[in-house]
C-alpha cells in the first residue's frame, strides 16, 4: 500500500492525539489482539497481498479468527478517505496498525512503501527506525531503467515511448523522471512525458497518444494508477499500445508485461513483523526491511493480440507467463 501524497508529518497531526488518552484507557488490551489494516484500494485488489500477509502472520504463530482479529478499512480507491479511516482505527485502540505513513504515540504502526522510508521521513534510518514506526520498503520506484529495458526488448522497434506519470504523487513522479531520462538516452529512445492525476486525465492522455502516435507506453509506479489499472489496461488494449507496468495486478487483467517487487513476499514480511509486535517487540527495535525479490510477468495472450513475438530469452526470464 502506498501513500505517496501522505507524509509522516501529516499523520502525526492526525493520529498523535493517541498520546492524550488516559493511562487507564491505554492499558486496556483486548483478550485477543486486534490488527487494524488500512489500505486505499478495494479488497478484491488485495487478494495476493492479504495471502502473503496472513502467511507471515501464520509463520509468527497467529491465525486470523483464532488468536488474532484483523479489522479492515478500505479506501475504495479514494485516497482522501484515508485520514478518516486511520483516525477510526486509532480511536478503536488497535494492537498494531498496518498503514503507510501513520504515526501514533501509543500504537505501533507498520508501513509498506515503494520509496526510501528515510527520504520520506518515516524513519530516522533503516537500521534504527526510532519512534513507533517500522516496516517494509520495496523497490518498484527504483526499477525504472530495468523496466524500460524490458519493454524495449519485447518491442525492439520502439523508438518513441510515452511515459505516464502522476504529478500529484511527487515522490514517485520525481523518481521516475530522474531515472527514465538517462536510461532512454542510453538506449536511443525518445520519450514523451504524459501527466495524469484523475481518471479523466488518463482518458485525455490516451486521446493525445492516439494523435501523436507512440510505439509503446511506460506506466509509472503509482498508487493511483494501481487503483485505475482496469482503465489503463483497457485503454492500452483499445489503442493497441504495448505497455509495461510495475506490478502483476496489471498483467493478470490483460496488461502486456510487468516487472516489480514480488509484493506478496513483501506482505509476508509485513505479516512476520506484525507477529513480532504482537509478541511484544517494539517498532524501534525492528529494522526497516528492504524487500529485494522481483518478478517478471508476461501476458502471452496479450502479446499475440498485439502481434508481438516474445523472445525465448524473455520467456525463460519470466517468473510467470499468462496464457
Amino acid at each position: 500500500m502506498q501513500f505517496d501524497r501522505l507524509r509522516r508529518r501529516e499523520f502525526i497531526t492526525l493520529l498523535g492525539g493517541a498520546a492524550a488518552w488516559p493511562l487507564a484507557a491505554r492499558a486496556q488490551q483486548p483478550a485477543i489482539p486486534v490488527i487494524g489494516f488500512l489500505d486505499a484500494r478495494l479488497p478484491d485488489a488485495m487478494a495476493d497481498r492479504l495471502r502473503g500477509f496472513c502467511q507471515g502472520l501464520g509463520e509468527a504463530g497467529y491465525v486470523e479468527g483464532d488468536n488474532v482479529t484483523i479489522l479492515y478499512r478500505w479506501g475504495e480507491n479514494k485516497v482522501d478517505r484515508l485520514p478518516e479511516l486511520a483516525a477510526e482505527l486509532v480511536r478503536r485502540r488497535m494492537t498494531v496498525i498496518i498503514g503507510s505513513g501513520a504515526a501514533t504515540a501509543t500504537i505501533p504502526v507498520l508501513f509498506i512503501v515503494s520509496e526510501d522510508p528515510v527520504r520520506l521521513g518515516l524513519v530516522k534510518s533503516l537500521a534504527r527506525p526510532e519512534g513507533n514506526l517500522t516496516g517494509i520498503n520495496f523497490f518498484n520506484s527504483e526499477l525504472v531503467a530495468k523496466q524500460l529495458e524490458l519493454l524495449r526488448e519485447l518491442v525492439p522497434q520502439a523508438a518513441a515511448v510515452a511515459v505516464l506519470v502522476n504529478p500529484a504523487s511527487p515522490n514517485t513522479f520525481e523518481t521516475t523522471l530522474r531515472d527514465i531520462e538517462p536510461a532512454a538516452r542510453a538506449m536511443g529512445v525518445q520519450i514523451k512525458i504524459m501527466r495524469a492525476s484523475t481518471g479523466r486525465e488518463i482518458d485525455a492522455a490516451f486521446a493525445t497518444l492516439a494523435q501523436e502516435r507512440s510505439d509503446a507506453l511506460f506506466v509509472g509506479n503509482d498508487a493511483f494508477f494501481n487503483c485505475r489499472r482496469v482503465q489503463l489496461v483497457q485503454l492500452a488494449a483499445h489503442h493497441r499500445l504495448p505497455a509495461i507496468y510495475s506490478g502483476r495486478e496489471y498483467s493478470e487483467i490483460g496488461g502486456l508485461i510487468s516487472y516489480g517487487t514480488n509484493v506478496g513476499e513483501a506482505y509476508r514480511q509485513l505479516g512476520l513483523y506484525a507477529g513480532r509486535i504482537l509478541k511484544g517487540a517494539k517498532p524501534s527495535d525492528l529494522p526497516a526491511v528492504q524487500s529485494s525479490k522481483f518478478e517478471l510477468i508476461i501476458n502471452h495472450q496479450t502479446a499475440r493480440t498485439l502481434g508481438l513475438t516474445v523472445s525465448d530469452k524473455l520467456l525463460v526470464a519470466a517468473d510467470e507467463v499468462i496464457e
